[in-house]
C-alpha cells in the first residue's frame, strides 16, 4: 500500500515529515556490529534483500555499510570481501537526520551527498533508515494524492451560468 498523506501528515508549509514515512514504512532494522565479519554481513544484506545495515556498537551508531562500501570492497580485494571486519569497510561518519527532517531536505542532502540510505537520529536512539527509494515512493504517492484531488475539484467545479 502507498503512502498517503491526511492532514496529520502535511504541515502548514505542505511538506511531510520523516517521522511520517518511517510510519508507514514500519521500523524493521538490520544492524551489525563493527567487528561483524565483512563477508557474514554481506551475506545478510544479500539474504534479507537490503541495500545497507547499520552498524551500532554499544547502543550507538557508528556507522553505515552499504552496496558502495561492499563494491569498494570487492574492487580492492580482486572480487573478494576478504577477511576483514565491518570495521575497516563502513562508511564511519554517515549523514544522518532527524524524524523532524523536511523531505524536501532529505532529497536534498541525499543528492548533495550521493547519499542512498541515511539513518534517521533521535539524540542518539536510531528509529530507521531512509532510502532514497523510500523518499522517491512518498513524493510520488504525495503527488498522486494531489493529482486525484485537483481532478476531483475539476471535475465538481460549478456550471456556470450562462446569460441569455
Amino acid at each position: 500500500m502507498g503512502y498517503i498523506p491526511d492532514k496529520a501528515t502535511i504541515n502548514e508549509d505542505d511538506t511531510m515529515k520523516v517521522s511520517e514515512i518511517l510510519k508507514v514504512k514500519g521500523n524493521i532494522l538490520f544492524t551489525v556490529t563493527p567487528d561483524t565479519p565483512i563477508a557474514e554481513a554481506v551475506s545478510a544484506m544479500a539474504e534479507k534483500d537490503i541495500g545497507s545495515l547499520v552498524v551500532m556498537e554499544f547502543g550507538e551508531l557508528v556507522g553505515m555499510l552499504t552496496f558502495r562500501e561492499v563494491l569498494k570492497t570487492l574492487q580492492e580485494n580482486a572480487g573478494s570481501v576478504g577477511p576483514n571486519s565491518v570495521r575497516k569497510h563502513m562508511d564511519d561518519h554517515p549523514i544522518t537526520v532527524t524524524p523532524d527532517t523536511d523531505l524536501n531536505e532529505v532529497r536534498r542532502i541525499m543528492l548533495e551527498k550521493h547519499a542512498r540510505y541515511v539513518p534517521v537520529m533521535d539524540a542518539k536512539t536510531l528509529l530507521g533508515v531512509m532510502s532514497f527509494y523510500d523518499v522517491a515512493k512518498a513524493v510520488l504517492d504525495a503527488q498522486g494524492f494531489e493529482n486525484k484531488m485537483l481532478k476531483a475539484y475539476i471535475r465538481d467545479w460549478p456550471a456556470e451560468e450562462e446569460n441569455s
